[in-house]
């Protein structure tokens, strides 16, 4: 019986379910998207949200701890063939990760089932993601949105307000030439009475 008895064992040793939650957890970090089985998703969530908390504090002491629990790996690009450090993992975690999430309270990972299956084993692929990445721009993009339905309304009540403004011009100039005309006319009749 396992009563008790916590966690998923995924056919792995303790040391190997070690390793493999801290690859999956730095991968998830340094691409903020992996596709992964379901079940290794829902072990290793936990883990990387426990990791974002940490990172949310941002001091000295939880910055170790996340070094011992997670390791402290390079994040390498390649750049025309060649191997470029682009930072650590742990770097960032603490300096982009932990300040986007500071106003929300957990939930910072989301797994998304997909309709694929793996080939090999049939097993069920999922997108295990962090949440915001995408929102920030989606956020963005509303408020360039919303500002550029504030300038298009502004010019049409601008272009509306110069319409009217040249309509009343208009009304006005018709007043103007009757009273010129009837300023001429009466001139004129005075010319001819003289």
């Amino acid at each position: 019986m396992r009563h008790r008895v916590a966690g998923r064992h995924l056919s792995r040793t303790s040391e190997h379910r070690l390793a493999m939650r801290r690859n999956l957890v730095a991968s998830l970090i340094q691409h903020e998207t992996i596709s992964t089985t379901i079940e290794k998703a829902k072990e290793v969530k936990p883990f990387a949200e426990r990791l974002i908390t940490l990172a949310k504090k941002g001091t000295l002491s939880a910055r170790r701890r996340a070094i011992a629990m997670l390791g402290n790996r390079d994040i390498v690009d390649y750049q025309e063939g060649k191997a470029v450090k682009k930072g650590t993992v742990i770097g960032k975690l603490f300096s982009e990760l932990g300040p986007r999430y500071l106003d929300r309270p957990g939930g910072y990972s989301r797994i998304i089932r997909l309709s694929l299956r793996r080939l090999g084993d049939n097993g069920q692929l999922v997108l295990l993601q962090l949440v915001g990445a995408d929102e920030g721009s989606k956020k963005q993009a509303k408020a360039t949105a919303k500002k550029a339905a504030r300038k298009k309304a502004r010019k049409t009540v601008e272009v509306k307000e110069v319409a009217e403004s040249k309509e009343t011009v208009q009304a006005q100039e018709p007043d103007k030439d009757e009273k010129t005309t009837e300023a001429d006319s009466d001139a004129n009749e005075s010319d001819n009475q003289q």
